[in-house]
């Protein structure tokens, strides 16, 4: 396969994705991803995530790789490796399910009953012209992939609550149509039935935040990483007496 071509970025591009790192070493590199950059293949004329990786190549050399995705508008922990067989360790232990990762979100009209569990409910691709949507299905529908939460409610307040979640597969949207599906959307999902102003105040964007990352790092051992919640999340929360 042919190497891709570097991505000229300018000063300012690359002051704020290096402003972004939360971890680096010799063979990992994670950033706390801001909600409003697609991770890859947006588009327009803005950079994504991939691209501004450049930002961090050494002069002839490959950028860091991207493991896995986070949607345009989630915020939080991203991660990426700086070498091929750290890419290729982190790409197999993906596949095996070895990654521990932990979401925060808001969601409405209040917590989900239970208030923790697990939701096990297949999901198949939906396209509708460039859009890509996510829909429940039976487990015997053709295009059924297996996908499986697990979420608690840390706290409720008036018409929302504050959840915690884990996902233990890996599916598009897969956390926000799992919570559309119980009748408790995440504020701000407005292709999933979130809404978009709670207790009279206006939801910014998708309230969905990856808080942690845990993972067998290439090295040895295990490093779990984490990403304070943005201010747009966090003012949220303490508005709506959620902290």
């Amino acid at each position: 396969m042919k190497p891709l071509a570097p991505v000229q970025l300018s000063a300012e591009e690359t002051v704020f994705v290096r402003g972004l790192v939360l971890y680096e070493d010799a063979k990992v590199l994670a950033l706390n991803k801001p909600a409003g950059l697609s991770s890859q293949g947006g588009r327009g004329q803005v950079h994504t995530l991939d691209e501004l990786l450049w930002a961090f190549a050494k002069p002839g050399k490959a950028r860091p790789r991207l493991i896995h995705r986070l949607d345009r508008d989630t915020s939080g922990v991203i991660l990426t490796a700086k070498t091929k067989p750290a890419a290729g360790f982190l790409g197999k232990a993906l596949m095996r399910r070895a990654f521990s990762k932990t979401y925060l979100a808001i969601v409405t009209p209040g917590p989900p009953e239970p208030r923790g569990g697990v939701i096990d409910l297949p999901l198949r691709r939906d396209e509708q012209g460039r859009e890509a949507y996510m829909r429940v299905c039976a487990p015997d529908h053709p295009d059924a992939e297996a996908a499986r939460s697990r979420y608690r409610t840390l706290k409720d307040a008036a018409g929302a609550a504050l959840l915690e979640l884990a996902p233990e597969t890996g599916r598009m949207h897969q956390l926000r149509v799992h919570l559309a599906a119980l009748g408790r959307p995440i504020a701000g999902d407005a292709r999933y039935g979130g809404a978009l102003v709670v207790g009279g105040h206006a939801v910014p964007r998708l309230m969905l935040h990856a808080a942690a990352l845990s993972f067998p790092h290439p090295g040895g051992g295990t490093k779990r990483l984490e990403a304070p919640p943005p201010a747009d999340l966090a003012g949220l929360i303490t508005t709506l007496g959620l902290g």
